[in-house]
């Protein structure tokens, strides 16, 4: 994920007027060093927009050093510091846009006409005019931010109390198969969030409020004006996609139900949809940590990347207790297992950094590996969400985020974060205003790109998967594991923002707002909850995205352009065969055509950009189809007899 923080003083845009404090224009520069009136009225828009170029990359490191402190040292003093850091910056920027509005008609650049473009539509975050309201907006974003930081589940009382927070919550998911502990697990997480409920109301009232001082009816219509297309036409868009890929996801659906039921008599299916905590993933985004459930062919071969990485990881832990000695107290031991966990997680970093550079991408900076939060720590709460930041408007100072274990959803997800970084490094020449995506979309498609091309010859490559035996039912294993990713992720990618639209244009009411959740899962996913799940409770508050404020649009649109890219980045590498079959690893001419477009970060129209890799102006999931006709023929031929669908109930 783009770390919110990094991205958001391109994307902030409100009408606070600038008051005149005398008659006559000052020639003085403000205190805090802007222009005065008298200098604001000779700068022609290019000299604006170098000067917001300037001033951009000034602020950039002390804004988003404050943000970086938030999510790694949560406590009510960096909760402050990054409030107050948000509230400054969001100030300036505000000043930024109010001065372009005398621009507005007048002859320009095309380049700076799309950097003011950029200042009014980018945000998704827009302040209201009022300082108090403003102050009191960046004080809810950093506030729910740091309660889903510290959520924990408690149970019991005095010294049986025991708590446990997210990542101890999903390993249950992810290694339990024990229905009732899955779902004591499932429902803990999701008390974390009840809280929210309240501040996430006036959030969005005033979010809200700054969007309308910008001329859009709501924040939601202006994430929609944020794709070089109209709201309307972005809402077409996605619901085209969507009609392109939901046959191969019903499929998908009906198989893993079978399954369920099969493991879960009675208990495996609720109207036909997926029991919401049997799904191996906190929000049903990802079933792989089914893999053991849903293997079509277990004998067939061996794709349990997990079990690879932790036997790895036990590997470097034994010489670590050798080196310093088995005899060694209970703290000391803990910090030996903690050494171990710290190499093994730089290790996998290394290969997912081995990829890049074999595509002649430049190695990570030295200070990546300094300043990277890699594992959690043990003495302070922190923001796990995997997350990649730019400090500085050079790309000198880039950082991931994350909590590392040894597993096959976090390995990808490290491919996937390293992909947010090579952008930042690729348009780190480019002015401050356009280093971002062609669009958001595209910014989460790379490093997926990279993962796709993670196929079992590759991992075989990296020790991780035991040679693959030709044949139907290995290709259909290899399909099923990347399926179980990609195409589960697909209508959760969507539902997100069709549940935050509805929120901004009203029509989801606060009092409607966990209803219209499980109803917006079970349209889109197939997914329900087994136990009521009222109004008492905020479970949209539960998934990062919601508290922290990120659009998820761009997570849908990902899942289809990484197919696009993918398949133009096989073609630059002369792949003959299915498209499943590639992958580009160590091909310098594909790393080049790649790194070409992700150097032009958001100068230029995303469809210009889409057709320099792709040589077309659309995007389309045909590419998606096309990766999986093989699973998808075997799925309808496995499904064959069954009832597919679902009963689209919220079963509250």
């Amino acid at each position: 994920m783009v770390n919110q923080a990094t991205r958001i003083a391109l994307a902030v845009a409100a009408g606070l007027a600038l008051a005149a404090c005398s008659r006559a224009p000052s020639t003085a520069p403000g205190p805090d060093g802007t222009p005065s009136q008298a200098q604001l009225e000779k700068e022609t828009a290019d000299e604006f927009i170098a000067r917001v170029n300037t001033e951009f990359a000034q602020l950039m490191p002390e804004y988003t050093a404050s943000q970086w402190v938030a999510s790694t040292y949560i406590n009510g003093d960096s909760e402050l510091l990054a409030s107050k850091g948000n509230e400054r910056f969001l100030a300036r920027t505000q000043q930024w846009v109010e001065q372009s509005r005398r621009f507005e008609g007048k002859e320009m650049s095309p380049a700076t006409e799309r950097a003011i473009g950029l200042l009014r539509l980018g945000t998704a975050m827009p302040p209201p005019r009022d300082p108090a309201k403003l102050s009191e907006l960046t004080r809810l974003a950093s506030r729910m931010e740091g309660m889903y930081g510290r959520g924990e589940y408690c149970t019991g009382e005095g010294e049986a109390r025991s708590c446990r927070q997210l990542g101890a919550l999903e390993d249950v998911l992810r290694d339990s198969r024990d229905y009732d502990r899955q779902l004591d697990a499932w429902q803990g997480w999701h008390t974390i969030s009840m809280p929210m409920r309240e501040d996430y109301t006036r959030f969005v009232s005033l979010v809200n409020e700054g969007a309308r001082d910008l001329g859009f009816a709501d924040a939601g219509e202006l994430w929609r004006a944020g794709y070089d297309m109209t709201p309307v036409e972005l809402s077409a868009e996605t619901d085209r996609l969507w009609s392109q890929v939901e046959p191969l996801y019903e499929q998908l659906h009906c198989y893993a139900r079978t399954r369920l039921e099969a493991k879960y008599p009675g208990r495996g299916s609720i109207n036909g949809m997926l029991p919401a905590h049997l799904m191996g993933n906190m929000w049903q985004q990802d079933w792989s940590n089914l893999w053991s459930l849903l293997a079509p062919y277990p004998r067939a071969s061996q794709l349990d990347v997990s079990g690879a990485l932790e036997r790895q990881f036990q590997a470097t832990l034994n010489e670590h207790l050798v080196r310093e000695s088995a005899l060694l107290e209970t703290d000391g031991r803990v910090e030996v297992a903690r050494g171990a966990h710290l190499e093994h997680a730089r290790a996998m970093t290394r290969k997912a950094e081995e990829f890049y550079t074999s595509l002649g991408m430049p190695a990570l900076p030295d200070d990546y590996w300094t300043n990277t939060q890699f594992i959690k720590p043990r003495d302070r709460d922190v923001v796990c969400h995997a997350s990649a930041w730019q400090m500085d408007a050079d790309a000198t100072d880039v950082r991931t985020k994350m909590c590392i274990k040894p597993n096959e959803e976090d390995f990808t997800t490290i491919y996937h974060e390293l992909g947010h970084v090579y952008y930042y490094l690729a348009y780190g020449h480019q002015p401050p205003l356009f280093q971002n995506g062609a669009h958001d979309g595209f910014h989460e498609a790379i490093g997926d790109t990279i993962v796709l091309a993670m196929t079992p010859a590759y991992l075989q490559s990296i020790g991780l998967v035991e040679g693959q035996a030709p044949g139907e039912e290995a290709l259909i294993n290899a399909q099923m594991r990347m399926a179980l990713s990609k195409v589960a992720f697909l209508p959760f990618g969507l539902m997100i923002d069709r549940w935050r639209w509805g929120v901004f244009d009203g029509s989801i009411t606060p009092d409607n707002y966990n209803r219209a959740w499980w109803e917006l899962k079970a349209r889109y996913q197939g997914v329900a909850p087994v136990t009521p799940r009222g109004e008492e409770f905020f479970d949209p508050g539960a998934k990062y995205h919601v508290p922290g404020n990120t659009p998820y649009t761009r997570y849908f649109l990902s899942h289809v352009l990484q197919f696009q890219f993918y398949k133009a980045l096989c073609d630059a590498a002369g792949h003959q065969g299915p498209l499943n079959e590639c992958s580009f690893a160590g091909n310098e001419a594909a790393g080049a055509k790649f790194w070409a477009m992700l150097s032009k970060g958001n100068s230029q129209p995303w469809q210009q950009t889409m057709r320099e890799l792709t040589g077309g102006e659309q995007m389309d999931a045909s590419a998606v189809l096309e990766y999986f006709a093989p699973l998808q023929t075997w799925l309808v031929e496995q499904n064959e007899g069954r009832t597919c669908g679902w009963r689209a109930s919220a079963g509250m």
